[in-house]
């Protein structure tokens, strides 16, 4: 399906959503089968729930926007409303609350996905704005998947031995092309109005005017951040916003996130598997302090949302912007590395399909890439279906990421698709690439 499409047949509209739910499922399952109850329940950071919470909300929340708002069905089970409501627990209390033991959680989502199935036979695309080119079902898809990375994150923060297993990514030739590549100055149409299954914040498309600028061809790698490791990047003020340097003081922070220092050569832990940092992957687990100082001390600096989005949409020869870097075409998997196919970033430079008119690559998938710009609304927002989506987090204590990560499934990732994070945050898969203001005459 792409963007020009104003007329799209019912039935391939109830296969995609289908196949959409299917395969969230199915991953939600793998995650959450792969460990034994005390894992499933047990809170491993508190920055996280446990995975039970995860699995009951995922059920919860498609009861109560497909069988309730589309289906007009009374509530399966109102007394857990508010134990899975995100915004009545933070995560941290989460363990304390009469959850769903994990066989209850299970039967509960699995009858809810049946009723939901049994609605989408019928379903008629159009009777209301929530069901037009079926959007309600294609925002639980993207809930359960943006659960789903949550759940991830969870497996990565668990201590003990691997309980995920995926084959790595292709190996690929050391990139040889450009480090940078000139975007140049202009407007271009930034969002979208068109995209049947955009959330809120992605809306409306918009005319943004960016001045020209020199991106990254591709994510900044390990290699290149341990350079500034190792030139004391942790232990100069200057490459830090204060808040920064103020935070990774406070916390002792010297390296990424699951990175330490042994014999002289620097590991990681990556799902249980304790191994040699690959010096040709995009760096990953570091937060927005770190990208920033990173780019301080290369004599750059992150680019703005905006500048992101051109770099990855923007077609100067058809002066368009495009669904994805390489076309309109969903992403297969000669694009990006998407939906937990691997369980790690590709090497810098792969997916020379998926690059974007310009010559940027992996603007999709592999690394969530930190923006300089504040999460905030486009001109003519407009909140739907609920204002804790996004217009709660609108401000400038979130800052944006943009393209997605390994962790990531299509369903729930497009050149216009918007995360956000506090600026602190690691456990996220969270990587960067680096950009420079173009000179003019």
């Amino acid at each position: 399906m792409t963007e020009t499409e104003t007329d799209i047949d019912i039935e391939t509209l109830r296969e995609r959503a289908l196949r959409s739910l299917t395969t969230a499922r199915a991953r939600t399952t793998l995650l959450t089968d792969c460990v034994e109850e005390p894992d499933l329940t047990a809170q491993h950071s508190p920055l996280m729930s446990p995975l039970v919470w995860d699995l009951a909300h995922i059920g919860n929340q498609e009861e109560l926007w497909l069988l309730r708002n589309v289906g007009g069905r009374e509530a399966m089970r109102p007394e857990i409303d508010s134990l899975y409501d995100a915004f009545e627990h933070p995560r941290s209390e989460r363990p304390s609350l009469p959850l769903l033991p994990p066989a209850e959680a299970r039967r509960y989502a699995a009858e809810v996905r049946g009723r939901a199935l049994d609605l989408l036979e019928g379903a008629a695309f159009g009777d209301s704005r929530l069901t037009e080119a079926g959007f309600a079902f294609g925002m639980i898809a993207q809930h359960e998947q943006q659960h789903d990375e949550t759940m991830l994150i969870t497996h990565q923060l668990r201590q003990g031995p691997p309980a995920l297993t995926a084959p790595d990514p292709d190996p690929a030739p050391p990139f040889t092309g450009p480090a940078e590549v000139l975007v140049p100055g202009g407007p271009f149409t930034m969002g979208t109005s068109t995209e049947p299954w955009a959330l809120d914040n992605e809306r409306p498309a918009h005319r943004r005017e960016v001045a020209p600028f020199w991106i990254d061809t591709t994510p900044t790698t390990n290699a290149q951040y341990l350079a500034f490791i190792e030139d004391g990047g942790y232990e100069q003020e200057r490459w830090w916003t204060p808040e920064g340097w103020a935070h990774v003081r406070e916390h002792g922070i010297h390296a990424p996130l699951f990175w330490r220092r042994e014999d002289g050569r620097w590991l990681r832990r990556r799902f249980g598997i304790t191994e040699l940092v690959p010096p040709e992957e995009p760096v990953l687990h570091v937060s927005w302090y770190e990208a920033d100082a990173y780019a301080r001390w290369a004599g750059r600096r992150l680019p703005t949302e905006a500048e992101w989005e051109k770099a990855a949409r923007h077609d100067p020869v058809a002066n368009r912007s495009r669904r994805y870097p390489w076309g309109d075409a969903d992403p297969t998997p000669v694009h990006a590395n998407l939906g937990q196919r691997h369980l790690r970033p590709a090497p810098a430079g792969s997916y020379p399909e998926g690059e974007s008119p310009l010559g940027v690559r992996q603007l999709i998938g592999d690394v969530w890439e930190w923006t300089s710009s504040d999460l905030l609304p486009y001109p003519g927002f407009s909140a739907f279906p609920y204002k804790e989506y996004s217009e709660v987090f609108f401000g400038p204590e979130y800052k944006v990421l943009r393209g997605g990560s390994f962790a990531v499934d299509q369903v729930a990732c497009r050149g216009t698709f918007r995360n956000w994070d506090y600026p602190i945050r690691r456990q996220i898969f969270s990587g960067f690439r680096t950009a420079r203001t173009a000179e003019t005459a």
